[in-house]
C-alpha cells in the first residue's frame, strides 16, 4: 500500500469510528415508499404534473434546442436562451440584472472570492454555508480581517462593525469596504435572519454608504415574497442589498443559481469569478427547467403551495410542543416555538419548512422512524456544531396532515421508550446540556 492509500485508509477509518463518515449507495432505489420529509422540495415542484406538462411542451417544439452548448458561457455557451432567462429572473426578482451559475455553491464561491479587495473587511453569520466560507477562504481578504458574529445577533453585528469602523480609518472615510455575509433561511436551523434589522445596523454604522450586503436566499425562494421572490423582496429591501443568490435546486425543482446585482458587478464577475469562467455553461434542459419553473412562479403556482408547507410548519411545532416533555431527548429550537406560536404582524410567514429535531442521538432516531415509514435524515458533526446533534425535518406542500401526525406520533413513541429504558437504566445515551457553537465546517 502507498503512503498515499495509508493516509486515506487511515482518515477514512478516523472518520468511521466516530460515525461521521460519509457514503453513496451503489444501488439506490428508483423510487421509496417513505414519506419524504427530507429532501428540499417544498413546494412538491419536483411532481407537479403542471410544471412537467410546462416543460414537456417546450420540449416537444421543433425549435427547441435540447442538448449542450458544450462550452463556457464566454466562449460558445452565450445563447438567447441563458440571455432570456438572466433578463427574466431580473425582472421576476425586481433586480437590475442577473448572472447565471450552474450551483448556488458556484455563485457563493465565485462570487465571494473576488468581489472583495485586500484591504476590505468581510463579516458574516457564523452560520452560512459553505461554499460561502469557500468563497471567503479564497478570497484576497486576510483571515484576521474576515470576523464571524453571533448567529442571528443583531447587537453582535453592530458591536462588530463599529470595532471595525474604530480600527480602520479607510472604514471610516469610505474607502474600504465591509461586506456582510448572511443567510435569509438557515438550512440547518430553519430560522429566519432578522433582515430589516440587520439592513438598518449597517446602514447606521457604516455612514460612508461602503457596507455591502450580500444576502443568500437559497432555501427562501419560492416560499416567501409576492410569487415567491424571497424575503428582501418581502420587505422590500431589493434596494439595500448589494448582492443577492437565488437557487433552483430546492423549491423550484431545477438547478443552478443566479446572483442578482447591479450590471457593473455583474460584469466584474463575468472577468473574475472562476466557476463561471473555467466551467461549461449551464446546460440548455436546464436553462428551460428553470424558464418554467420560474413561468410558474410568475403566474402564482407557488402561493398556495407555500401557504400549506406554512400551516404544516405550524401543525407540526404546536403538536410537537405538546407531546414532547421538559425532560426529553428530543427538543425543538425554543426560537421556532416561540415563532410559530407569535401574534405579531409580519409582512411575510414566520414559520419555515426546516424543523430541526435536537438529540444525542440523531441516528438511532432516524432509523426508527424509517421503520416507522418517514423518510429523515440524521445531521451531525461537522455539518452542524458538536453538542447540536439533530434529525433534520423539512415539510413539503405535497405532504399531507396526517402524514405529519403519523410522524408526531413516531417521534412520542420514541421518546417514551427512551424515558422508559432510562428509568430501567438501559439508556445508552442520557439527555445533555447544548455545548456552544463552534465553526461549521459543512452544511447542506
Amino acid at each position: 500500500m502507498t503512503a498515499l492509500a495509508r493516509r486515506l485508509e487511515a482518515t477514512l477509518a478516523s472518520r468511521s469510528d466516530r460515525q461521521m463518515l460519509r457514503a453513496l449507495d451503489p444501488n439506490p432505489p428508483p423510487s421509496s415508499t417513505l414519506v419524504d420529509f427530507s429532501s428540499n422540495d417544498y413546494l412538491s415542484l419536483s411532481r407537479s404534473p403542471i410544471l412537467r406538462k410546462k416543460l414537456l411542451d417546450e420540449l416537444n417544439k421543433p425549435s427547441t434546442p435540447l442538448f449542450g452548448p458544450p462550452s463556457s458561457r464566454l466562449l460558445d455557451g452565450n445563447s438567447p436562451l441563458h440571455a432570456s432567462l438572466e433578463h427574466r429572473l431580473a425582472s421576476f426578482f425586481c433586480a437590475p440584472s442577473a448572472l447565471l451559475f450552474n450551483s448556488g455553491f458556484d455563485a457563493n464561491s465565485g462570487l465571494w472570492s473576488c468581489l472583495p479587495a485586500p484591504d476590505d473587511w468581510i463579516v458574516f453569520d457564523e452560520l452560512v454555508h459553505a461554499s460561502i466560507h469557500d468563497g471567503m477562504r479564497a478570497s484576497r481578504v486576510p483571515k484576521e480581517r474576515r470576523r464571524a458574529f453571533k448567529h442571528n445577533d443583531v447587537k453582535a453585528l453592530e458591536r462588530l462593525l463599529r470595532e471595525i469602523v474604530e480600527q480602520d480609518e479607510g472604514v471610516r472615510d469610505g474607502t474600504k469596504s465591509v461586506w456582510v455575509g448572511i443567510e435569509t433561511l438557515y438550512s440547518m436551523d430553519g430560522d429566519l435572519v432578522p433582515l430589516k434589522e440587520v439592513a438598518e445596523v449597517v446602514q447606521r454604522v457604516l455612514v460612508a454608504g461602503n457596507g455591502h450586503l450580500v444576502v443568500d436566499e437559497a432555501h427562501s425562494t419560492g416560499l416567501y415574497g409576492p410569487n415567491g421572490r424571497g424575503l428582501v423582496c418581502a420587505l422590500g429591501l431589493a434596494n439595500r442589498v448589494t448582492v443577492r443568490v437565488h437557487t433552483f435546486g430546492k423549491a423550484m425543482a431545477a438547478s443552478g443559481a443566479a446572483v442578482l446585482a447591479s450590471p457593473l458587478i455583474r460584469n466584474y464577475l463575468i472577468n473574475y469569478a472562476r466557476p463561471l469562467i473555467y466551467s461549461t455553461t449551464m446546460t440548455h434542459l436546464s436553462a428551460l427547467a428553470v424558464h418554467k419553473s420560474l413561468e410558474l412562479l410568475e403566474e402564482g403556482g407557488s402561493e398556495e403551495p407555500a401557504a400549506n408547507v406554512h400551516s404544516l410548519a405550524s401543525l407540526l411545532i404546536s403538536r410537537l410542543s405538546a407531546v414532547l416533555p421538559p425532560t426529553s431527548s428530543v427538543s425543538l429550537p425554543q426560537e421556532l416555538v416561540a415563532l410559530a406560536s407569535s401574534s405579531s404582524i409580519s409582512p411575510h410567514p414566520l414559520t419555515s419548512p426546516i424543523i430541526p429535531l435536537l438529540t444525542p442521538t440523531p441516528r438511532p432516531l432516524s432509523a426508527f422512524l424509517r421503520q416507522k415509514g418517514f423518510l429523515v435524515r440524521p445531521i451531525t458533526y461537522p455539518t452542524v456544531p458538536k453538542g447540536q446533534e439533530r434529525v433534520r425535518v423539512c415539510l413539503h406542500a405535497g405532504n399531507a396532515r396526517e402524514e405529519v401526525e403519523g410522524l408526531v406520533r413516531a417521534v412520542e413513541e420514541w421518546v417514551k421508550r427512551e424515558e422508559r429504558e432510562r428509568g430501567e437504566g438501559r439508556s445508552a445515551v442520557a439527555p445533555s446540556p447544548r455545548s456552544p457553537p463552534e465553526a461549521l465546517q459543512a452544511k447542506l
